[in-house]
């Protein structure tokens, strides 16, 4: 018998290997929450990159000069740009809409809307009048540019996040013209 208790204690006492078993009960947890963490980093970093590569565009768009009014051409350079400034897997959507708002008709008024490849259904008046509150104040005859962003982003892996859409609404004011016109549209 004491050479049994013996042999007990020293088994209870013994640490060799412990180091092992303890690695091979965590180290699933720690691949898993470095994964965790990758997996919902990426789909920050994602968010990010688009909000200021839509920021960037629509600062392009109110800085706009030409009087005459912009064109398909140059939305479609805006979408590529925005296609440059986000990762090469992620496509992207954009539509421009110039719009003013008139006093006597108490609305949201559409000067032009437009997408590139008509990817994006134009905005009317009465798409307007619906997100109305969204929209910032404004004085009779003001106008804004009103940029939409739509961005497909998919997880680097299926960890607790499922593809999407990352979107952005932007308003900006025409910093050196009345109004933001298209060659196309009556402005």
């Amino acid at each position: 018998m004491s050479f049994l208790s013996r042999a007990f204690r020293r088994f209870l006492h013994n640490e060799d290997g412990a180091f092992l078993v303890d690695a091979l009960l965590l180290l699933p947890a720690f691949v898993w929450a470095y994964t965790g963490l990758f997996v919902y980093w990426d789909a920050y970093r994602a968010i990010n990159t688009v909000q200021k590569a839509s920021y960037t565009i629509s600062d392009l768009l109110s800085r706009n000069q030409d009087v005459a009014g912009i064109n398909d051409a140059y939305l479609a350079g805006m979408r590529t740009t925005l296609n440059t400034m986000i990762d090469a897997d992620q496509s992207s959507k954009i539509r421009v809409t110039s719009y003013k708002w008139s006093e006597p008709n108490n609305r949201y008024e559409v000067i032009f809307s437009r997408s590139p490849n008509n990817e994006m259904t134009a905005l009317t008046n009465a798409n307007l009048a619906a997100i109305t509150d969204r929209l910032p104040l404004m004085s009779d005859g003001d106008s804004a540019v009103l940029l939409e962003v739509e961005v497909s982003y998919t997880p680097p892996a299926a960890f607790g996040l499922d593809p999407t859409t990352l979107e952005q609404f932007i308003v900006t004011r025409p910093r050196f013209v009345a109004k933001l016109c298209h060659v196309s549209f009556a402005c």
